[in-house]
């Protein structure tokens, strides 16, 4: 597992997704404790299946927030970096980067995980059921002025163990227009010696 100090010197506060599970994150299988538990730096490894969906619009979404690319047994690193309060994501599908921001939300958004994809946010409650950890959209937001319900995506997203590692199941789409990007697969930590590889 590679763990560092948070990059630019900023204070890093208690783990984010300990912070808004509060008591309930030790209810979370162990993959995904690790996964969300760490402070500084985590990196990992492992491999997905992408599926995108058809039509000029869903590729010119695609093209705008740079979903990966549709694969079978796509390499993948994922970066987690503690920022302050924040985390930053930095996904890399076969070379292809694919990064977000998540936070806690405050004023109407309080309580619940808001993730940020440059101008736009996207604000989703946080739920274990089954031994899995959901996420649930509830409201967005362009440049801080809220998305009606009608424009809001429909997510289905959730992390599980499967035989001992951490697993994740993405699927976004379109009211009217349909899927955008699936993404299925698993991570596993990497060790600093990996990790220092990778970046040669």
């Amino acid at each position: 597992m590679m763990v560092r100090p948070a990059p630019g010197g900023g204070k890093v506060t208690e783990p984010l997704y300990r912070r808004i599970l509060g008591e309930r994150f030790t209810e979370l299988p162990h993959p995904l404790q690790a996964m969300h538990d760490v402070p500084g730096v985590l990196s990992a490894q492992g491999r997905a299946r992408v599926e995108r969906g058809g039509g000029v619009v869903i590729a010119l979404i695609g093209w705008i927030f740079r979903f990966p690319a549709a694969g079978d047994d796509v390499p993948l690193t994922v970066t987690f970096s503690t920022v302050g309060a924040q985390e930053l994501w930095q996904r890399n599908f076969a070379g292809q980067l694919f990064c977000s921001s998540q936070e806690a939300g405050t004023g109407r958004y309080d309580g619940l995980l808001v993730e940020r994809f440059g101008p736009l946010s996207f604000a989703m409650t946080v739920l274990i059921r089954n031994h899995r950890l959901h996420l649930e959209l509830v409201g967005a937001s362009a440049l801080g002025v809220p998305l009606p319900r009608f424009l809001l995506p429909s997510i289905d997203v959730f992390e599980h163990d499967a035989d001992g590692r951490f697993n994740f199941h993405v699927d976004l789409g379109l009211p009217l227009i349909g899927r955008m990007v699936r993404y299925t697969g698993w991570l596993a930590p990497i060790s600093s010696s990996e990790a220092e590889n990778e970046a040669l």
